[in-house]
């Protein structure tokens, strides 16, 4: 059984002027957007920034309210449930934001960071709370020497840690990751990650991983979901999606990765023109202005999202399709090892960080 559905999830948001707030338009942030988590792994989404993923990640996480859709989360809808009861049901999931610092309240402490959704959703005070306080903080690579400092005082990838302690406080089943590693170095974003693997096999954690990072994405999930301007193009296993893309723009994506080597050139060629305003989406498939196989019936008819060959797709093209050059330019984009060359780059351990094991192929 799933941890997560979410279908036909659809967000919008007007866009007010004037002393009535009168609404003048509507910003199409994501539509009949659709997918299952299962317990104890990760799915990624991904896709350029604009497509949607935040919106749907902070729509499971009650921070936005959808239009239409099902959010169903442990067997309940979370949308069916009244406020209260919704409150206490997201206690499940919890969320570890891009930015560590602007995450973290300047004015608090470690420990008051960390024990504040305890106090707030647990009955534990006193010994006990400091006692789960110091264990949250172990269990992310902190100790008691760090108890009472702020976040002013540590770095990058120690602030990110301490938002990851108190993300587990509650113990959660599912945790949101909007980017956790985008904002630090790249030899702190590979411990921070082994951090996050290790933590999932011994909590039994389900991640819905937000990135833009491909070749981070290709490491750590099990499933991916590819979304561009509001909805889900390509969905399925990771191997899958990226040993064989189907959708022109997964396509696009995977041959744009750069390559660590200044000599070498994308071997894909770069999308033609720019995203459309999700304010005035186009019709039909939203992809066709930019996409070079387009046909009439793209213009005119939103594809559904069907299962094919293993995936989920959102595409006019036929089964049989030959894609196989584009298929391989996607394939020399990512031949260059972007893991490799960032493992590699691992330098020696800052402050209070300690060396971690090499990181898994495939979580």
């Amino acid at each position: 059984m799933s941890l997560l559905e979410v279908e036909d999830l659809t967000v919008h948001f007007k866009i007010r002027r004037g002393l009535t707030r009168k609404s003048i338009d509507t910003v199409h942030a994501a539509d009949e957007v659709s997918f299952s988590l299962e317990r104890g792994t990760t799915l990624a989404l991904v896709g350029e920034s604009g497509s949607g993923k935040t919106t749907v990640a902070h729509a499971i996480l009650g921070l936005n309210k959808p239009q239409k859709g099902s959010i169903v989360f442990a067997g309940r809808d979370l949308l069916a449930l009244s406020r209260g009861t919704q409150r206490t049901a997201r206690r499940g999931m919890q969320v570890v934001f891009q930015d560590p610092y602007s995450s973290l309240n300047p004015r608090m402490t470690v420990h008051d960071l960390v024990a504040e959704p305890l106090r707030v959703g647990s009955e534990i005070s006193g010994d006990a709370l400091r006692e789960r306080v110091v264990e949250l903080l172990e269990m992310v690579g902190l100790g008691t020497q760090h108890l009472w400092r702020r976040p002013h005082e540590f770095s990058g990838g120690q602030c990110q840690r301490i938002a990851i302690a108190r993300a587990l406080a509650l113990s959660p089943d599912l945790m949101v990751l909007d980017e956790p590693t985008s904002a630090l170095d790249v030899s702190v974003q590979a411990r921070i990650l082994t951090l996050l693997h290790r933590l999932q096999i011994e909590l039994t954690l389900s991640y819905l991983f937000i990135a833009h990072d491909l070749a981070v994405v290709e490491s750590v999930a099990s499933a991916v979901a590819v979304m561009y301007l509001g909805k889900i193009v390509e969905s399925g296993p990771t191997a899958t999606i990226f040993e064989d893309p189907r959708h022109p723009y997964t396509l696009a994506l995977l041959a744009s990765v750069p390559s660590p080597d200044p000599d070498r050139r994308s071997a894909g060629a770069a999308l033609s023109g720019d995203v459309p305003s999700a304010i005035d989406p186009p019709s039909g498939c939203r992809f066709h202005p930019r996409c070079k196989f387009r046909m009439d019936v793209c213009d005119q008819e939103i594809p559904p999202l069907e299962d094919r060959d293993g995936r989920r797709i959102a595409c006019h093209l036929p089964r049989d399709f030959d894609l196989s050059a584009e298929q391989e330019a996607a394939r020399a984009a990512r031949s260059t090892a972007v893991v490799e060359d960032r493992q590699r780059s691992r330098a020696r351990p800052r402050g209070d960080e300690t060396p971690v094991p090499k990181m898994p192929r495939r979580w």
